[in-house]
């Protein structure tokens, strides 16, 4: 059956800055892609990523690429075999899942979870600063459970030990962005291991990941940048511990099952992540979370204004979409 395809793009102001090892941003990118068919429609959100060479208008560009195949009614399965993974081919994706789901009278969560969804707790994001401006977003932050803070730069060890003490009941996740070196992180390790530290991710740059196979992993690693899709896993065996599932990098919520149960089979620990969006870029992935050992989905925390409807968090807890949000 056919659809009618809508492209567009929005932005969404950050409340303050987002800053990492690679730079800062104010607002949000996204593109939506909406499909509509028989008074129904379908939308999913993705958010180009400079890191893979993407660009607001490459993404565009792809998706229109995509139209003709996409109005005759091409399946998830196909789209696939089409596209390469990227933000492109999630905002088909999950527009597709949304558009099936709301033509076929079922919900979403019918078809990805084992069981009915249930809300889950997501980290917050610390963003990149010197030790004393993290130490104050932390102990702001302090109430809640889980804070992933990311670090990259020179120092970490004091930012670690800044924001450990600022937030001494929280649980900590680090996120290095490939900043870290064959020089830094073993002192950056120690000193993750010492302040109880509970996950790094992606401390080295993707292709420099056979340094973590000879050194200790007293805190556990997760491999980000260096894992998109079930393909992947493989080389990761004996580097990593865990591996951090995001759609825009996958390429849609299809291409991150599959790579879900292919980092369980293969005995990896599963974190779900995202790139800096909106309740529509987080709703399927907060399905596809409901069995993941961490939960990074705090992209709308971090905006100025949220899409509206929107996904409910209550502190750091975030419930499952509701049909009028996405699936």
């Amino acid at each position: 059956m056919s659809f009618s395809l809508h492209v567009e793009t929005e932005r969404f102001p950050i409340a303050g800055s987002f800053t990492i090892a690679r730079g800062s941003k104010t607002e949000a990118e996204v593109v939506t892609c909406t499909l509509s068919r028989d008074g129904h429609a379908g939308r999913g959100e993705c958010v180009p990523y400079r890191r893979y060479g993407e660009t607001v208008e490459s993404v565009v560009e792809a998706i229109e690429l995509m139209r003709r195949h996409v109005e005759a009614g091409l399946s998830r399965e196909d789209l696939i075999r089409a596209m390469g993974p990227g933000a492109a081919r999630n905002a088909i994706d999950c527009a597709l899942w949304d558009i099936e789901a709301k033509t076929m009278g079922h919900d979403a969560h019918q078809r990805v979870c084992r069981m009915l969804p249930r809300p889950v707790v997501t980290a917050l994001t610390i963003s990149l600063g010197d030790p004393q401006e993290m130490a104050a977003q932390a102990r702001a932050a302090a109430h809640r459970p889980l804070l992933k803070i990311k670090v990259g730069s020179t120092n970490d060890a004091a930012r670690i030990h800044a924001v450990a003490s600022a937030a001494p009941n929280s649980r900590i996740i680090l996120d290095a962005n490939e900043g870290w070196t064959e020089d830094n992180i073993r002192e950056n390790l120690m000193a993750a291991a010492e302040f109880h530290v509970a996950l790094i991710e992606q401390p080295l740059p993707a292709g420099q990941d056979a340094i973590l196979r000879d050194i200790p992993h007293p805190v556990p690693i997760c491999a980000d940048e260096s894992v998109h899709v079930a393909e992947d896993v493989d080389a990761l065996a004996g580097l990593y511990d865990f591996v951090n599932i995001k759609l825009d990098k996958a390429g849609g919520l299809t291409a991150a099952l599959a790579l879900r149960d292919r980092a369980r089979e293969a005995g990896f620990g599963v974190m779900v992540g995202c790139m800096v969006g909106t309740s529509l870029a987080m709703a399927p992935a907060v399905l596809l979370a409901q069995d993941a050992d961490y939960v990074d989905l705090d992209g709308p925390l971090l905006l100025a204004r949220d899409r509206s409807p929107g996904l409910t968090y209550t502190g750091s807890i975030v419930s499952p979409p509701t049909a009028d949000v996405w699936g």
